[in-house]
Order: C-alpha cells, then structure tokens, then sequence
C-alpha cells in the first residue's frame, strides 16, 4: 500500500484513518477500516444504494486492506473472509435490505437484481459465488423436471428419499401399464373370437281368419346365440337376449324372404340387406293379409368377419373342413406339412406334394411363397341357408315352429372390458391433478432452495457476492436499456483497433459524416 505518512520522516508506515463513530473496535483489536470505502462511487444514484447500507451494530472484528486495483477475488480477500468465518461469533447485525414493495421503477430493478443474484447463489451454494455473467447464464439455464428432485435440493431434505423411492414405484407401475396397454391394443387388432351355436326360431301367427275382420298372418325369424343357463321368456318360446352377443341381424349379410307368387303377384319378394339397416335387429318380421296357407322360402346369407370360404371337396379331403378364412386355411396347410415331413430339406423354400396335395395343386413340389395363390382357386363364397317355412292359419299359438341351428363366431367376451379400460386410460382427472400439486409444490421447493442458496451466499461472503451481484446486474441492466454490449476493457487496448473491420468500418463512418463537417469543410473552408 502506499506511504500516507510524514515527509519528514521517510519510511515512517500511514497513519490510520479515523474509525467511523458507529464502528469503533472493540479493545484490544486492531483498527478497523471504514467499510465506507467499498461502496463504489458510481453507485451513488442507484437502485443497489440500499444494497450497502452499513448496520449501526456492525462492528467488524477483522480488517481488510484493498488497494486501487484489486479485484473482487483476490486471494488476499479470500483469506480474510475464510479468517472471519473462523474468528468468533460477530454481534447481531440487521439482515441485507429487502426490495422495496412494487410500484416504482426502482422497486422492479431491484426485484430483478433479486431474483438474479437468487440463481447465481444457487450454482454456488456450496461456498463459492457464480461469476458467470447473467446472459450467459441465462442462456444456459436449464428447465428442472416437474417431478424430480436435484441432488442439492435431497441433501437439503432428508425426507426426499422417500419421495424419490415413490418416484421409482411410479415409473414400474407406469411401465407395467404401458406395456398391458400395448398388448391390449394388439390383440385388439386381431380379436379373438369363440364359436357358439346360433339358434334360428321360425314360426308364425295369424288372426281374424273368420268374418267380419280381414284375416292375416305374421312370419317371424328370431335368433338366440345359445349358452348355458340361459333364462327363457316367458312370453315367448325363444330364451332372453344376452348383451354381451351380437344381435340376430349382425349375423347375416342378406335375408330373402320369397312369398307365393300367385296369391302376392305384387310384391312376393322381400328383401333385407345389412348394409342398408340403419341398427341391428334381434329378428325380422313380415306381415300380410290372407287366408290360404303356402310354404315360404327363406334365404340367408352369412355375414362372416373376417370373411370365410367354402373349400373345393379335394382341400376339404386334406383339411377336414368345410368353411373358414383364408388364414386358417393356409395355417392348417402348413400344419399339415409340418406333420407329413413335406419341407424339402436341401431347400425349406419349396414342400414336396403327397398324393392327397396332388389332388389339390397338380404339382410334385411347390414353393411356400406360390401357397397363398393356388389355393385362390379352391377358394369360393360360402353358399347361404336355404329354409322353407310352411304358413299355417289353424291351429293354437304359434303355427309351425322349427329351429335350426348355426355355428357362428362370436366376440371375446373380455373385448368390450378391454376397449373400455382402454378408454380410461385416456381419462386420468384424479391423477393429473396430483401431479399439479406435485409440480407446484415441488416449484415451492426450488423457489425457497434459491432463496437459501442466496442468502447463505451473503452470509459466508458479503464482499464477493455484493461485486458478483453488480457485475451480473449491471449487464442485465445495459440489456433492459438497450445499450450496446461492449466491452469497455478492450476497447483501451490498441491491439483491438488492428482488427479487420477497422478498415471498413472508418470508411463507413467517413462516407455517413455530413460534407460541411469533413475536411476542409466548415467555417474557415474559405
């Protein structure tokens, strides 16, 4: 430090200044400097003043010298405050002073230097003091999970693991659900289906077969699919409908009901197309005036999905089956294969053919990729259910009644309860808001860590973190102004002006400058 002292006396050290009256040093310890000197003079008029005012209690016990030049991290600094941290317990002194309440230009500015100096205490809460500038930092800042917890915020709350073994448990559950989730959508691509019986009721009523009122008949077609257990109504002959079964008319394609044509010359055909119904019906009614009995012909025609096929009689001699899809018919092929040892063994594309296969295909080998092809042609529709229902007009109740009975495919039962927990899936209003309090309380947590972190900054090194704060505001506030970003420090170099764009940029602003101000312009041009 330079020499304060007498001239007279060369050598002699400098005399203390005077201490400040609310600051005197306890006995016994050295002269404390003013701790008005660190207030930088620039600062006089600004939003930070409130920042440095000195406490009446502050009564430092160590003393710090700084010279003209030092920096705010010099390691002479740092070995003061480490010494301060370690001498004995200092007298209450008032906390640094809070932004004022909003409402003024002032009040903002210093709520923003707030909440900056908040995130750079944050990344150095562990004893050191962010420098790094604020639109850096800014730039860097990294968006927090919602529901994760960082290790600095756990070693704080000891009570996090439990929290954090919770997480865990969620994510498996969430793992476990995806993944029934996945298989459920799956089997639904391809659903399952059982085969039952579908029982076809036909009967008919008639009334007023006498005079005076005209007589007429009905023909009704009922179908039930049939299980176990199932209750009969008791007002008619055919059992209940079970929900959980398609209805009768989603079983069929067309229904034909053709009447005689010389007592209905009008219109002896009726006809029934599913594509063409507007909602399932549980059975078909038909009704007419007439007193004379016939036989009606009765045609249906199947709705099978997905869509089978009726087999030529040489592939329904190798299979055993009569009707099916084409993929269950190219499975049983190949079944049927495998069982004979048919796959050629030097080439397991192609399959030798056995008398039964030459029947079918007329080749002694074929390859598997021709399969789906040749049996095209021994492929046809499934021919309809041809019924003939005499119409009775005597006779008590129900004239005629006659069941017939039909192997169909029907849903899995499961199917609906699997596309309705997949529906729920989707609607989770309990869970969501949860997790909202979850996310908001786990933000209250981060807010009030940043506010820790900042004040504990304060409190293990005041000098360090008060320069990082007007360092890192004062580019903020250079931004919010909307002045340029400069760096005054390099622009006091000369070797800053041997740049490149120097050139450029001094013809540039020579060819901007007005003609009366360039050389040999202005008054004494003359």
């Amino acid at each position: 430090m330079a020499s304060g002292g007498n001239p007279n006396l060369p050598g002699a050290p400098s005399q203390p200044r005077p201490p400040h009256p609310q600051q005197q040093p306890p006995p016994g310890a050295s002269p404390a400097t003013p701790m008005t000197h660190l207030r930088p003079p620039s600062l006089a008029n600004s939003p930070f003043q409130s920042l440095f005012h000195t406490p009446p209690s502050h009564n430092p016990a160590f003393q710090i010298h700084m010279g003209a030049t030092s920096s705010p991290q010099t390691p002479f600094m740092a070995t003061a405050a480490a010494a301060a941290a370690q001498s004995a317990k200092r007298p209450p002194q008032k906390p640094p002073v809070r932004p004022p309440a909003p409402g003024s230009a002032s009040a903002a500015s210093m709520a923003a230097a707030y909440k900056a100096a908040a995130a750079a205490a944050a990344a150095g809460s562990s004893g050191g003091v962010d420098l790094t500038p604020a639109a850096r930092r800014n730039n860097k800042k990294r968006k927090l999970p919602e529901k994760q917890l960082p290790d600095r915020v756990a070693a704080l709350l000891p009570e996090s693991a439990l929290y954090t073994q919770l997480l865990e448990f969620e994510a498996r559950v969430d793992a476990a659900l995806a993944r029934k989730k996945v298989d459920i959508q799956e089997a639904l691509k391809t659903p399952p289906s059982l085969q039952r019986t579908l029982r076809i009721y036909v009967f008919n009523t008639f009334a007023n077969q006498g005079p005076p009122d005209p007589p007429t008949w009905s023909l009704k077609i009922i179908g039930r699919v049939l299980e176990d257990g199932a209750e009969m109504d008791p007002a008619s002959v055919v059992p209940k409908h079970n929900p959980a079964y398609p209805k009768f008319s989603q079983f069929f394609r067309r229904v034909t009901i053709a009447l005689d044509q010389t007592l209905y010359p009008e219109n002896p055909l009726i006809v029934w197309e599913n594509a063409r119904s507007a909602a399932p019906q549980e059975g078909f009614e038909v009704k007419r005036k007439g007193d004379k009995e016939f036989v009606a012909n009765i045609r249906l025609e199947m709705n099978y999905s997905p869509e089978k096929f009726r087999l030529s009689q040489p592939l329904m001699e190798v299979l055993g089956v009569e009707v099916d899809t084409r993929a269950r018919v190219i499975a049983a092929l190949w079944q049927y294969i495998k069982a004979k040892k048919l796959q050629n063994p030097n080439d397991p594309s192609f399959f030798m053919c056995d008398p039964q296969l030459k029947k079918v295909f007329g080749e002694d080998k074929l390859k598997f990729a021709m399969l789906s092809q040749k049996i095209s042609q021994h492929l046809s529709a499934p021919p309809p259910i041809n019924l003939e229902h005499k119409i009775k007009l005597s006779g008590n109740g129900a004239a005629g009644s006659a069941c017939y009975d039909v192997l169909v495919d029907v849903p899995f039962p499961l199917q609906k309860e699997m596309m309705a927990f997949l529906a729920n899936t989707e609607k989770h209003k309990d869970i969501e808001a949860c997790d909202e309090v979850i996310s908001a309380s786990i933000k209250k947590i981060h807010e009030h860590r940043r506010r820790r972190a900042f004040f504990l900054g304060f409190s293990q090194s005041p000098v360090e973190f008060i320069n990082a704060l007007i360092a890192s505001q004062s580019k903020d506030l250079k931004l919010v102004a909307g002045e340029a970003n400069r760096n005054i420090e390099k622009e006091r170099r000369a070797d800053f002006y041997d740049q490149p764009w120097v050139e450029d940029a001094v013809i540039r602003f020579l060819n901007r400058k007005p003609a009366n101000e360039g050389p040999g312009g202005g008054a004494g041009g003359s």
